[in-house]
């Protein structure tokens, strides 16, 4: 299986790049976020690789860093979700954006995407709310690393899981607060707005 590719961008097209390796064109299929971060043809490339085979075909799909494909590989776990589908989702939300719409169970971010109705959104909440990563969600409601102290929003989700609550609940009950309170709020504001969301 191919994990990783090293070469230069030989040409992108509306959903691929063929990435060169040692005079080898690999066709790869990217999400739209990925495509639009390339360097210009001939430049030098790396790409994270997830390798799907299926008995009339061998594809690679290409990805920024390892955390975005570990969301693909996750998205295609639910049912229903192809990895065309998949990369869609990708294209259209960061793995950041993702983490959140997941933990804060946003319904209306995940539906942005074509091809995603209320139904797969709330397939996607349910199934994934306790597998995502979570080492991005943090950042994407503006704490640091995963259990870092010394922002409200991380001690906040800190208090939250010391009462008892799963992370990924207290991830989602205080970015629902942050979203609702703006950034100015305090920790003990998002902490009661987080223990209101949990006990609705």
């Amino acid at each position: 299986m191919i994990a990783k590719l090293n070469g230069k961008l030989d040409s992108t097209g509306e959903s691929w790049a063929v990435i060169d390796v040692g005079g080898v064109g690999y066709l790869v299929f990217c999400a739209g976020r990925t495509l639009a971060a390339l360097p210009s043809p001939g430049a030098a490339i790396s790409l994270e690789i997830e390798t799907v085979v299926r008995e009339d075909q061998f594809h690679l799909y290409g990805f920024l860093d390892a955390h975005e494909r570990e969301w693909f590989r996750l998205l295609r776990k639910v049912q229903s979700v192809g990895a065309k589908m998949a990369l869609a989702i990708l294209g259209l939300l960061s793995p950041e954006d993702l983490s959140l719409a997941i933990a804060a169970r946003d319904r209306g971010a995940l539906t942005r995407v074509s091809g995603v109705g209320p139904k797969l959104a709330d397939r996607l909440i349910t199934e994934l709310k306790d597998k995502a990563p979570v080492d991005g969600m943090a950042v994407a409601i503006g704490g640091g690393a995963s259990g870092e102290h010394g922002t409200p929003t991380g001690d906040a989700v800190s208090a939250l899981v010391n009462l008892g609550y799963r992370q990924s609940e207290a991830f989602g009950a205080v970015a629902g607060a942050a979203r609702n309170l703006g950034d100015d709020a305090s920790i003990e504001a998002l902490i009661q707005a987080g223990l209101k969301e949990l006990s609705a």
